[in-house]
């Protein structure tokens, strides 16, 4: 069936760039909105300015950062040697993959829930996998160590995260003087969240651009930068102008202020970081459709990325936040519990320290579930009744739906698009 490929292969490939737009699309709406949710919901900045960051540093992590090779079947869910005989099955499948985790990343944002994209192009390829090929065909024990994920990575960013929003309250807020404890701890605050995010850049997207740091140089180079950060946190901490004979309401304000610089840099960072990241997700089964079909059947574990795949899975993450990313960030910043900069600084240090961790130990992880933990521990250092239970019960019934929801969509692209070509 090899020839099929020959035949339809410029066809397969503008219908998987197409449906691979979509998926980057559906990943700007949902999992770029989930990073800048915690900024815009603590009024660090406004929508426009989160826009404006996540497109210049989703695009700059997704397009200098992004790989120039992929792993041909993401995350080795499925073993590639069941579809030797029949390559045509694996390029079928992807493009069914990316339709289907595209569409429900795009109903679940219109919806405003924070789903994980990554788990949505997993339960769709296992899908097609298991009912197209065969169960032989999928990785079950990686899909075990996934679900176990839903639970594992929540509960690591929701206890760093309140445990650094209470360290903030301890040495700042329940204080005599909290603008002069803010100035002395916040330099040493803003060094962690540069050790912290330099060390994501480090390890999660510098690699992709051909520069290999060993462990021992990656911690190094981010605790250069940390000091570095700290340095100059603490010389433009002492330059801000603030009234000091103002009462306790007005001191926390200014309080919060001092967090809101430091709310800014960290979005950059994790937005840098998860466009290096999270553009796989959209290129990877794209970069799969083009190898299998240029090389005439042939399926590597890696496949080099043509010159176009970057550039088109940049651009939609881009357009898919701008357009269609308000109500995910309004779930994440405001609906589950009220974040103030100084709450929303705890939650975002916190889910990109759970990344560096689950990036040391390869733990399979998804940003939006790290990142809704450390809201929902930020949210408990208040008191139970801080959190909006309703929203969280949806929350988790989207993640719970998505791996069954993906692969039932791609059974049903998968069977549709095989009738039209074989």
């Amino acid at each position: 069936m090899v020839d099929v490929l020959v035949t339809n292969g410029p066809m397969l490939i503008g219908i998987a760039a197409v449906f691979g737009f979509l998926m980057a699309w559906g990943i700007g709406a949902n999992d770029v909105a989930n990073a800048m949710g915690t900024s815009v919901g603590s009024n660090a900045i406004t929508i426009k300015q989160a826009i404006i960051i996540a497109m210049i540093f989703e695009f700059a992590g997704a397009y200098l950062a992004g790989g120039e090779v992929t792993s041909t079947i993401r995350k080795g869910i499925i073993d590639a040697s069941f579809f030797v005989e029949s390559p045509e099955l694996l390029v079928y499948g992807m493009i069914g993959s990316l339709l289907a985790a595209g569409l429900w990343l795009i109903a679940a944002s219109a919806l405003g829930w924070p789903v994980s994209t990554t788990h949505s192009i997993i339960g769709a390829i296992v899908g097609f996998a298991a009912v197209g090929v065969g169960a032989e065909a999928v990785e079950w024990g990686k899909v075990v160590g996934i679900i176990g994920s839903w639970v594992v990575t929540p509960a690591i960013s929701g206890f760093i995260a309140f445990m650094l929003f209470q360290s903030v309250q301890k040495l700042i807020f329940n204080t005599d003087d909290p603008l002069a404890n803010a100035k002395r701890f916040v330099p040493f605050y803003m060094g962690l969240a540069g050790f912290i995010m330099s060390l994501v850049t480090i390890t999660k997207g510098l690699k992709h651009v051909g520069l290999h740091f060993s462990t021992v140089e990656a911690y190094g180079l981010a605790l250069a930068v940390a000091i570095g950060v700290g340095i100059f946190g603490r010389v433009a901490i002492g330059r801000l102008n603030m009234p000091t004979n103002v009462n306790r309401q007005a001191e926390y304000a200014n309080v919060e202020k001092v967090f809101a610089i430091l709310m800014v840099v960290t979005a950059c960072c994790m937005a840098f970081a998860h466009g290096s990241n999270d553009v796989a997700n959209a290129i990877g089964p794209l970069a799969a459709v083009v190898s299998v079909v240029n090389s005439g059947g042939e399926i590597e574990s890696k496949a080099a990325l043509a010159w176009w795949i970057l550039p088109l899975g940049a651009v939609g993450i881009v357009l898919g936040l701008a357009i269609f990313g308000k109500r995910v960030m309004q779930t994440i910043g405001k609906n589950i519990t009220h974040l103030t900069p100084s709450r929303g600084f705890a939650a975002e240090l916190a889910a990109a320290s759970t990344v560096v961790i689950a990036s040391g130990t390869g733990l399979p992880i998804s940003t939006t579930q790290t990142l809704v933990g450390a809201v929902l521990g930020v949210g408990m250092a208040r008191g139970i009744a801080a959190i909006n239970i309703g929203v969280v019960r949806n929350i988790v019934i989207s993640w719970v739906v998505t791996l069954p929801a993906g692969a039932a969509l791609s059974i049903l692209f998968f069977f549709t698009i095989k009738g039209v070509f074989s």
